[in-house]
């Protein structure tokens, strides 16, 4: 019989050395420059985690964009927005290139600038002096001008929605000079300056006349209408008018307001809601499916929960089957409990990064049946699934377990123990191990790993992280790759390195792909 221990200490010695620690106190390896970028470009939401303050992340992604090239930011922001679909970011990658590179800066301006939400952003960010200036600039400020004058006027009454600053503070810092009457007015009335009734476009004028009494309810934002007193009769328009998204977030209100007293707006809602049109248009997460489901209230018809569940089953739809043995491990560690996007002052999301964790772990048991998940924190939990349960149904049970300190290696310790054959481990969790930073050289995950390539040669392993930090267990190679994200997109990454042989560097191959 073969030398045991020689061999074991030959993986050992075989394992990539670490070269740093991380947030939590465990050997890790550091990521590029361009690699830690993107890690935050797609889970970053400059809001406090488990283990960094916002001004941590500030001060990372600060240094990581004096190292890369003005491209590759300008990429990555495209990315951030069209693939990731994240706000800040984005904005903050914009307002950097407008100091670094301002041809390409103008180039992306109006792919990333998708709408008033993100403009506020982007104003806020460059008058903090967070990228150096404290000022627009002349460019920028032409740029913002311009989206001004091509946004239609319904739109843009619609961005008026939000504060700090306010779309009216935008318009007195640009200055937008009016196409014509209406626009005339929309701006005055906006910055509270006198206008013309007459001329107001209108969907102004609708809305004015309704805060009288007088017509029915508008076709505006929501947020425009809740500090009215409302009739049912007002509520139920609201709802038959709403959009795919204000649909899923005001469910409960709907309740409330007893909407769903009529059996026929349960009915349009319930379709809404299970539109696979129009849930691909709405570039939903499905972790925000995931917050609608378990926030509805008794109160809400089974019909129209069930619609929910039906519009996850659309939201994951770009998971792909996997041909082969496929392990997905689900890190439900005590560190998986921070919200996935951070605390935010009065807009902490409910969903964990445990939840977020749990659904992709079980969107992708729904598409291959015969994965195995193993949920771990510094053990493996035994915990069994129904493939034949909702996605919801068993993101919930992964969700309810866990809960201790964080060992990435455990889930191969035990494949390796059992002499497991495989072709792909998909590792989901935030990266912080520290249980098992007894190895000599390298992580214990590098270690485990190596162990289960000598039996699995054809093997490839996926870390998938969900939250900005710059290190990770395992280093980038042929069979390793490191990805970031909790949008859907991440799983087209995945396909493309183990489908179509990519390296590890497939994640970064898919953020230079973008066309300028």
């Amino acid at each position: 019989m073969a030398n045991k221990n020689l061999f074991k200490s030959l993986v050992g010695r075989l394992t990539p050395q670490t070269d740093t620690y991380n947030e939590a106190g465990g050997k890790a390896y550091s990521l590029s420059p361009e690699q830690a970028l993107a890690q935050f470009a797609v889970t970053g939401t400059f809001t406090n985690t488990f283990y960094a303050s916002a001004e941590d992340q500030l001060a990372k992604v600060y240094g990581f964009v004096n190292d890369v090239d003005a491209e590759f930011i300008a990429k990555l922001a495209l990315y951030s927005r069209t693939q990731a679909h994240m706000k800040d970011m984005p904005a903050y990658l914009l307002a950097v290139l407008s100091v670094k590179d301002g041809e390409l800066f103008e180039s992306i301006f109006n792919r990333v600038i998708t709408n008033g939400r993100i403009l506020r952003n982007f104003v806020q960010i460059m008058r903090s002096g967070a990228t150096g200036r404290k000022s627009l600039g002349s460019r920028p400020k032409r740029l913002v001008k311009e989206w001004l004058c091509n946004r239609n006027d319904k739109a843009l009454f619609a961005d008026s929605v939000g504060n700090d600053p306010s779309l009216a503070d935008i318009v007195k810092m640009v200055h937008p000079k009016p196409a014509n009457d209406a626009r005339k007015a929309l701006y005055a009335y906006l910055i509270g300056k006198d206008f013309s009734f007459d001329s107001l476009p209108e969907i102004v004028k609708a809305y004015e006349l309704f805060k009288k009494g007088e017509g029915s309810v508008p076709d505006v934002p929501f947020q425009m209408l809740t500090s009215m007193d409302l009739s049912t009769k007002d509520w139920s328009e609201i709802a038959r008018n709403a959009s795919w998204q204000m649909t899923r977030m005001n469910l409960n209100t709907f309740a409330r307001h007893g909407v769903f007293n009529d059996s026929e707006l349960v009915d349009l809602v319930a379709s809404r809601l299970a539109s696979e049109n129009l849930v691909r248009k709405a570039r939903v997460f499905p972790y925000q499916l995931m917050v609608a489901w378990k926030m509805a209230s008794a109160d809400v018809p089974r019909k129209v929960t069930d619609a929910l569940q039906s519009a996850m089953e659309y939201a994951v739809t770009n998971v792909p089957a996997f041909k082969g043995k496929v392990y997905v491990c689900i890190d439900v560690s005590g560190s998986m409990s921070c919200p996935v996007t951070g605390y935010r002052t009065g807009a902490t999301s409910k969903i964990r990064c445990i939840d977020a964790a749990a659904l992709m772990g079980a969107a992708i048991l729904r598409k291959n049946p015969d994965a195995e998940i193993l949920p771990f924190d510094t053990r493996v939990v035994n915990l069994r699934l129904n493939r034949f349960d909702s996605v919801m149904t068993n993101a919930e049970k992964l969700a309810s377990v866990g809960g201790g300190g964080t060992d990435c290696s455990c889930p191969l310790r035990e494949l390796n123990k059992a002499s497991k054959e495989g072709d792909l481990i998909i590792m989901v969790s935030d990266n912080e191990s520290w249980a098992d930073s007894c190895w000599n050289r390298g992580t214990g995950l590098m270690n485990e790993w190596a162990r289960f390539k000598s039996r699995n040669a054809n093997a490839r392993l996926v870390c998938l992280d969900i939250q900005p930090y710059h290190t990770a267990q395992a280093r980038d190679g042929k069979d390793v790759l490191n990805v970031g994200g909790f949008s859907d997109q991440v799983f087209r990454v995945i396909d493309s390195f183990y489908k179509d042989g990519l390296e590890g560097q497939a994640f970064l191959k898919e953020i230079q792909s973008i066309e300028l």
